[in-house]
């Protein structure tokens, strides 16, 4: 497997390597590091092989259909690795480290597996660090949709996330037969169900995430200002961090909301475990555009799990599996008024804080979304 990142941690790819691994297959990982970690680590079943990276070379990566340093970089370390050992298949995790994996599968005669977990130039659309025109120059986006359509037609399988995702790629012209969704379930396994409960006192709102400007919490916190008939205190907490922390922090002073949204940093999975169970209300604020159109964010099976009611932007696979679970209220995004209208339904509404709807919940991911079912297609593919 090939990532980008640092690892661990990482939930998808943890999830996958679990799966395999049970499976009697044998996972190596290659990531990077900036942190100078160990460069050959074993990690519970499987192993870790890392590079260290400057900070300005992983810049280069937004050009690297442009420029060849950040390839050249993943082209070296990979062979010094496949080299060494004797493989069956490479899978890239996302799709910058699709055209590296290949070359490495076309010299050592590995089957290739492109792990889509999003629609990578629809991202780069959003992403504010390629508005600028610097940014426009080096990350050309019809490039980026070439590089997608070319390798997602040589590899032998391409895993997506969401149904959406799969009908995209067919409409584009890939063989639907060798794309397959292995969605972002919740592994049970990992999860344990908060003991925590909600103060009484309080509507407790959480967001659990990244924090740039497609993820819309600035249509919350503006929205926070048109929240009536509501007979206890709102607050809101944002765990994570990101590029929009500030703007955001700003903002609620414009909109004189700062003393209910509250910015908790970034948690580790248990610490975020605990805000699951003081939490009332759980969201998921995204932009709508071709990007949040086409994947899922774990966190919402996470949410269903422990029996918390969402509040979730119109994003059309969110949409979908709010409206079929009946997990919660769908706003329009980037409609501060619409979310706080929906806002107020979700507290008016008993049931969503009910025993009753607290088991459904639970019963949704044991018996539809859950990782053992999602897990189970990954093996196939490889077995």
């Amino acid at each position: 497997m090939v990532l980008d990142h640092e690892f661990p941690p990482d939930i998808r790819v943890e999830n996958e390597i679990q799966a395999l691994t049970k499976s009697g297959i044998e996972v190596h990982i290659a990531c990077l590091t900036f942190a100078n970690k160990d460069a050959f680590e074993i990690i519970k079943t499987y192993k870790v092989h890392r590079k260290q990276i400057s900070n300005l070379l992983h810049k280069t990566s937004v050009g690297a259909l442009r420029f060849p340093f950040y390839f050249n970089f993943w082209r070296k370390f990979l062979n010094n690795i496949l080299s060494k050992e004797k493989f069956d298949a490479i899978h890239a995790h996302d799709l910058p480290m699709a055209q590296p994996a290949y070359e490495m599968a076309q010299k050592y005669n590995l089957k290739f597996t492109l792990d889509l977990h999003e629609n990578w130039p629809a991202l780069l659309r959003v992403a504010t660090h390629t508005q600028s025109v610097m940014g426009k120059f080096l990350s050309k986006n019809s490039q980026w949709e070439k590089y997608e359509l070319k390798y997602c037609k040589l590899a032998d399988n391409v895993i997506v996330v969401v149904d959406e995702a799969k009908e995209r790629l067919d409409n584009l012209g890939i063989n639907k037969e060798k794309i397959q969704i292995v969605s972002n379930t919740l592994n049970i396994e990992d999860f344990n169900i908060p003991e925590e409960k909600p103060d009484k006192d309080y509507i407790s709102v959480l967001y659990a995430g990244g924090i740039n400007k497609h993820r819309g919490l600035q249509t919350v916190i503006k929205g926070l200002k048109f929240v009536e008939n509501i007979d206890k205190k709102i607050r809101v907490w944002i765990l994570g961090t990101g590029s929009y922390v500030e703007d955001l922090k700003q903002l609620a002073i414009d909109e004189e909301v700062e003393d209910k949204v509250f910015f908790e940093g970034w948690k580790n999975y248990q610490e975020m475990q605990i805000y699951f169970g003081k939490s009332d209300i759980c969201l998921v604020p995204h932009i709508k555009s071709d990007h949040t159109d086409s994947t899922i964010p774990h966190k919402i099976f996470q949410y269903m799990y422990a029996g918390k009611p969402m509040l979730v932007s119109n994003c059309d696979p969110l949409q979908r599996i709010i409206e079929e679970s009946e997990a919660g209220e769908v706003f329009t995004f980037d409609d501060s008024k619409d979310f706080a209208s929906k806002l107020q339904k979700v507290v008016s509404n008993t049931f969503y804080f009910s025993e009753p709807f607290i088991k459904r919940s639970k019963k949704l991911v044991l018996e539809k979304y859950n990782w053992k079912i999602d897990s189970a297609k990954l093996v196939t593919i490889y077995n």
